[in-house]
């Protein structure tokens, strides 16, 4: 009877662990590489089709006024992972590739946790399909900052069928397996992407998984699918382009949904999905294609075009759906928001900038719980780089520049003053008409930027 009794509670501890594990939701947050700001349909472009994506703000909740940690792609995933600015993250600009870095200096400090290695301290295992571009030595490499697994590509971007990462030389084939180097020529990147991401979600585990997919479009070269670029032959070249390959993005995350309903599991898995910074107007990029609505500016700008990126977040199961959320956030509010929503507590000794989305997600009424966020890119010693710091309407843009060449800026524009409210498209400096406001924003910067400076 004893021995009944005590396997029958073995087998109800069981039971019930394994209904805990499986009730602990899974997260999927999606990295765009260089999307605009208006480049969806949920986000007002007219002239391509996302359905896919559009359903996630559908079902979700979608921002308004959301911002990548930095307008350029190493910086930006940076903070996105760490929870950080990414100059308190230790990363300041984009990372070298290994031929140009020997000695390993670039990429993200390992004394930084990632929200791959807070989940996975907490029972979660963890994956990365797609692009790093966080550094390249071992300890520095995915599986050395908390993922379990890891396919993709380590430089910031490659050409999609051959694998190989083309620059100014040598040009080096970049595709890997974890620490593994592998060749599949002729694949499409986006469709071995799917398929690795439905192979780790597949995997026979009563844990749940936290998968960052760090997808590698639409950053050049622009390689949309052929049925696009012919579904818009009717519009202009460079848009055609971008377009197209959009529209391949949106397919790809579509079959990921799809494989997740069809598995049981996309009721109870967070997805996030954003844009690491705005639009590239790069000669490799036709020098455009993207769309920043009504901004100025695009990648590698600290005006809004630059940093503004379209968000949502779907999880129905405790998130409104079909909602606007119109507060400012940014992306280094995920870490502690996901962890909220997965009841996992931060660590108590380890400082982040990011701010708990929960309650304004829950409630429109709440206010964006950030009072001031800051940018920077380039190092903090050099006077000239780029930097913004923001306090309620109010933005500084220090050494402003706009890729795009709409906006010019003379020697009286080093300090550059915009209010949100008032004109969001930037367009004029307000500095000259409110020099206590200029020198206040100011201040907060140089307190902020003075711990980073190496010849202080």
């Amino acid at each position: 009877m004893m021995k009944f009794i005590f396997t029958t509670l073995l087998l109800l501890i069981f039971i019930s662990t394994n209904l805990m594990a499986q009730e602990r939701p899974n997260v999927l947050v999606i990295l765009t590489d260089d999307q605009g700001y208006m480049d969806l349909g949920s986000y007002g472009a007219t002239d391509l089709r996302t359905p896919h994506i559009d359903r996630l703000a559908e079902t979700g909740v979608k921002f308004t006024q959301f911002y990548a940690a930095a307008p350029v792609c190493s910086p930006s995933r940076a903070g996105f992972l760490t929870g950080k600015y990414n100059f308190n993250a230790g990363l300041f600009g984009n990372v070298a590739p290994p031929h140009r870095d020997p000695e390993g200096n670039s990429g993200l400090p390992t004394s930084e946790i990632t929200m791959a290695e807070l989940f996975k301290g907490n029972g979660y295992r963890t994956g990365l399909i797609g692009k790093w571009h966080l550094g390249h030595t071992p300890e520095k490499l995915p599986n050395g900052q908390g993922f379990d697994y890891f396919f993709g590509h380590q430089r910031g971007c490659i050409d999609n069928f051959s694998h190989f990462f083309y620059w100014s030389g040598p040009n080096l084939h970049d595709l890997y397996q974890n620490e593994q180097e592998i060749y599949r020529p002729g694949e499409f990147f986006g469709d071995l992407m799917v398929e690795e991401a439905k192979d780790f979600m597949d995997q026979d585990s009563d844990q749940p998984f936290f998968m960052y997919w760090a997808i590698n479009m639409p950053h050049y070269p622009y390689q949309g699918d052929p049925k696009w670029l012919k579904a818009y032959a009717d519009l202009d070249s460079p848009r055609k382009e971008y377009a197209a390959f959009v529209s391949t993005i949106d397919e790809l995350v579509g079959e990921v949904y799809a494989h997740l309903k069809a598995i049981g599991e996309l009721e109870n898995t967070i997805i996030v999905y954003q844009s690491d910074h705005g639009h590239s107007v790069e000669e490799r990029a036709f020098f455009g294609g993207g769309d920043p609505g009504p901004f100025s500016g695009a990648k590698f700008s600290m005006l809004e075009g630059g940093i503004r990126v379209p968000a949502i977040i779907r999880y129905p199961q405790k998130l409104p759906q079909n909602e606007l959320r119109h507060q400012w956030a940014n992306s280094i509010d995920w870490m502690p928001t996901l962890a909220a929503l997965a009841d996992i507590d931060l660590p108590p000794s380890h400082q982040i900038d990011g701010k708990n989305l929960l309650p304004l997600l829950l409630n429109p009424q709440v206010p964006s719980p950030h009072q001031t966020m800051y940018w920077g890119t380039g190092l903090p010693e050099n006077e000239n780089h780029p930097w913004a710091v923001r306090k309620g309407p109010w933005k500084l843009i220090g050494n402003p520049s706009d890729p795009t060449g709409k906006l010019q800026f003379g020697e009286g524009d080093k300090l550059y003053l915009v209010n949100l409210e008032s004109d969001s498209t930037e367009v004029r400096n307000l500095a000259p008409q409110h020099p206590e406001k200029t020198q206040e924003l100011h201040m907060l910067y140089k307190n902020w930027v003075e711990d980073f400076k190496k010849d202080k």
